[in-house]
């Protein structure tokens, strides 16, 4: 990691379809100038460019994915598995330029993002890398579930536990700190998932026209269907890490502190970092001091099953 902000080294190009949306995208990821962050520059069918940054108080919608818009009306979608491979692998400035209304879903992960930004690597800049530092505990409940953001000395630590009653599910929990090693190994080919049976429902409500087995894992009554199986026996769970390492990129900063959940989703990630963010007690812009260099983490450095029951989901957020 940096002491100082970083861009992308070169530009990448990722393209494919919008799991939601099923049109087809192409994006461009570009370097960004110190202190201007994340911009998606969205190309209209109009012609227009429409620049709208990667901030939480420009979320419109939180529901089975993460979408920005600006006053205009432009918008883009599914943001949250690109968000994620940026955080986690320590990109503060980037534009992501692409010509439709939604995030190329690829896997229906965040390895084909971290593997674009690998493939060009990053560019120190001269500005110093500026922090979002918790200082007191900021809770959200939604029905049983939550979300919480609370201080810790160092690092940014996740702690995220699933839940559900089908004989399918059961419970998953797995914690770790954020790094970009961590990530990359065991959260970033965790892929987005959902049960057969909720195709029709989601269709109807405009949702899910791109899925297919290529982009999600996809469950039938009693199994997996997705012939290559699972990536991780916990795969379900590592997603939804995956997604609240996204969700919680819209900081702005990276953050210094704790995030606890369960039963969560995009709506609860969103819902508690709004709350962090509308309380300036609750944090501090601090700059990051030099750290030393990574250590290399065992693959056992996340949490093993809260239970020994086989567990699989739909995704709920």
């Amino acid at each position: 990691m940096f002491a100082h902000q970083t861009t992308l080294a070169g530009t990448a190009v990722v393209d494919g379809v919008g799991v939601h949306s099923g049109a087809p995208v192409v994006m461009t990821l570009e370097p960004g100038d110190a202190g201007t962050g994340i911009v998606f520059v969205r190309a209209t069918v109009d012609g227009d460019e429409h620049e709208i940054p990667a901030r939480h108080d420009l979320v419109k919608a939180t529901e089975l994915q993460t979408v920005l818009g600006d006053a205009d009306g432009a918008s883009v979608s599914t943001i949250e598995h690109l968000m994620a491979a940026l955080r986690a692998l320590g990109v503060d400035n980037a534009r992501v330029c692409l010509d439709g209304p939604e995030v190329a879903i690829v896997d229906g992960s965040s390895r084909p993002f971290v593997e674009a930004i690998e493939a060009v690597g990053l560019r120190k800049l001269s500005a110093p890398r500026r922090m979002l530092k918790i200082l007191k505990p900021v809770r959200v409940e939604q029905g049983r579930g939550y979300a919480e953001l609370a201080p810790a000395p160092s690092g940014f630590h996740m702690d995220v536990t699933i839940d559900f009653a089908s004989d399918l599910i059961g419970r998953q929990q797995i914690r770790f700190e954020l790094t970009p090693q961590v990530f990359r190994e065991e959260i970033a080919a965790a892929r987005t998932f959902g049960f057969l049976k909720d195709v029709e429902r989601l269709w109807a409500a405009g949702f899910a026209r791109g899925s297919s087995m290529e982009n999600t894992v996809v469950l039938g009554d009693d199994r997996v269907l997705n012939p290559e199986g699972l990536r991780f026996v916990d795969e379900f769970v590592r997603h939804k890490a995956l997604d609240a390492v996204g969700d919680l990129a819209l900081s702005g900063l990276p953050l210094v502190g704790r995030f606890t959940s369960f039963c969560g989703g995009h709506k609860l990630n969103g819902a508690v970092l709004g709350a962090l963010l509308a309380d300036p007690s609750a944090y501090a812009i601090v700059e990051e001091a030099p750290v030393r260099r990574e250590q290399r983490e065992p693959r056992h450095a996340a949490a093993p099953l809260a239970s020994a029951v086989p567990a699989f989901g739909p995704r709920v957020d």
